[in-house]
């Protein structure tokens, strides 16, 4: 046996057979290399750069960059008055503004001690749920595209297209609402806008079915997503995390149940969580099927939602307040259940001003997102896709 000179950090060993050299065995050493992936990549879901570190193809960390889309939403909120902010929600997380603005109008009605319309309060509820189907599906399409699977896709804009419908017909546009307002609603909906939800409710409620059986049914995707990007309850509550991502990690956390607000504590649904069937509890498969089984709990409380809400008789849409709102001073924290999680505005009042001292927007995106390293570490470099894709994020929100 005989070693030839070492060449850069490697070596390789030769023996002498039948008057030849020949290799035995080759011990080249190895280095970890960065791998950028983003801010333009089709399964970052936004302009959203990730560092990787790898070794091979394995991930020993991935370090997600920022910035690529800010917007100075908190600075500009100090800049505008209270209702004028409303429009600004919506392009937080563009794909649930409804949403957005919900949970912001119960901050400054929480700030002025209002009291909201019943009827008011029932459609609030109403839209709502609808934008989050509506993003759900956005949310298990494009993760179908990012696995490979196409079909899907097509199914969920096809039922989405009949949501935006809804709240283009309610509030006049099809994605930035501006249509739930401090104090109440910018108007009533149509006369037949609750027959038509109900429609549309016994219209999807078998597509939903089906959608899932597409996915949880295809082999590839299944294996594409059980037992990776594997997260721990005490991890992610450690995070910070909220929402579909904490309750795929088997936590039974919901703000519309244990922090309720609205007309939530007089609607009958569960708190969806895996039960470790189909899925490794706190995988990518559970965070899921999670999305995919809370849209059914979406369309049961609509429903009951068309059931209890008051006559639109002498309904005024708005609680009679001052064009310019001027609370007194304090400062006030209000948070709601939006489609990736708890989204929080935290508003500061000088009493004198008609524009917030500090509006801050606690973002469920960005609280998501912050684990990427723990959830990469040791996945190979094509899970990184299916991870990035069952945390959902919208980089509105995240660079606000």
């Amino acid at each position: 046996m005989q070693e030839l000179e070492r060449v850069g950090q490697g070596s390789v060993r030769v023996t002498r057979k039948s008057d030849k050299l020949v290799i035995v065995e080759k011990d080249l050493a190895t280095e970890q290399m960065v791998l950028a992936m983003g801010p333009q990549h089709p399964s970052t879901h936004g302009v959203l750069k990730l560092e990787c570190l790898t070794d091979g193809e394995v991930i020993t960390e991935a370090i997600p960059c920022l910035g690529y889309l800010h917007r100075c939403f908190e600075k500009c909120c100090e800049n505008v008055d209270y209702p004028a902010i409303v429009p600004y929600t919506d392009r937080l997380d563009y794909l649930s503004g409804m949403n957005s603005e919900f949970a912001y109008a119960l901050a400054v009605e929480k700030l002025l001690d209002l009291e909201i319309p019943r009827r008011v309060e029932f459609i609030r509820v109403i839209v709502s749920e609808l934008n989050r189907i509506a993003s759900h599906l956005v949310a298990i399409g494009t993760y179908g595209i990012d696995l490979g699977a196409f079909t899907p896709f097509l199914f969920c804009f096809r039922d989405r297209e009949i949501i935006l419908g809804l709240l283009e017909w309610a509030s006049g546009a099809r994605m930035l609402y501006n249509y739930i307002w401090i104090g109440g609603l910018a108007c009533d909906v149509p006369a037949d806008f609750l027959k038509r939800v109900r429609e549309f409710i016994a219209y999807f409620r078998p597509k939903a079915v089906e959608l899932q059986e597409l996915l949880t049914g295809n082999e590839i995707f299944v294996k594409r997503t059980y037992g990776i990007g594997i997260m721990p309850a005490d991890v992610a509550i450690n995070y910070g995390w909220s929402g579909p991502m904490l309750r795929g990690s088997g936590v039974k956390w919901d703000l519309r149940r244990n922090d309720p607000y609205s007309v939530y504590p007089e609607l009958d649904f569960k708190v969806v969580v895996p039960d470790g069937k189909l899925s490794v509890i706190g995988d990518c498969l559970s965070r899921h099927l999670v999305r995919a089984v809370e849209m059914e709990e979406s369309l049961k409380i609509i429903e009951q939602c068309i059931d209890k809400i008051p006559s639109s008789e002498g309904f005024n849409s708005r609680v009679a307040i001052p064009k310019r709102i001027r609370p007194k001073a304090g400062e006030v924290y209000s948070r709601a259940e939006n489609p990736r999680g708890e989204l929080g505005f935290y508003i500061e009042s000088d009493g004198k001003s008609t524009k917030p001292v500090r509006c801050k927007a606690r973002s469920s995106c960005f609280v998501n997102l912050s684990a990427m390293k723990d959830l990469s570490k040791g996945q190979l470099i094509p899970d990184l896709v299916a991870i990035i894709g069952s945390i959902d994020i919208v980089l509105g929100e995240v660079d606000r």
